[in-house]
């Protein structure tokens, strides 16, 4: 997938996402034309360095919040160039990953998901 402008906001603001909160770890990520895919781990050990809380406990986003968080950004950096008729849709889609074996699966589906882009039946939304 060759990114437009738009498409590297959303790229490079996923990773912010690890930047900004040390609790998140991306696993996988693609920016499709016309929506996204990821793998986000939300792991409070690791925003302490271990497995002991740290002394003063840090709130940790729900994912509902961190995607908020990361499409109000991208949305922002996108209104900047001009392209102030950029919105998202209103939800997004989820699903815990239960087991190595999902894990594996949906990691393979991202990675391989522009690939299959002809065969997409969203393509035209």
């Amino acid at each position: 997938m060759i990114l437009n402008n738009y498409g590297e906001i959303a790229h490079k603001l996923w990773f912010w996402l690890e930047e900004q909160y040390a609790y998140v770890r991306s696993h996988a990520f693609v920016v499709m034309p016309n929506h996204i895919h990821g793998i986000i781990e939300i792991d409070r050990k690791l925003s302490t360095g271990g497995s002991r809380p740290a002394r003063t406990e840090i709130k940790i986003k729900s994912l509902s919040e961190l995607m908020g968080a990361y499409k109000t950004a991208v949305s922002k950096q996108i209104h900047l160039t001009g392209f102030s008729d950029f919105q998202w849709h209103r939800s997004f889609y989820d699903h815990i990953i239960r087991n190595f074996d999902s894990f594996v699966r949906i990691k393979n589906y991202i990675e391989n998901n522009p690939s299959n882009w002809g065969n997409d039946d969203l393509k035209n939304l």
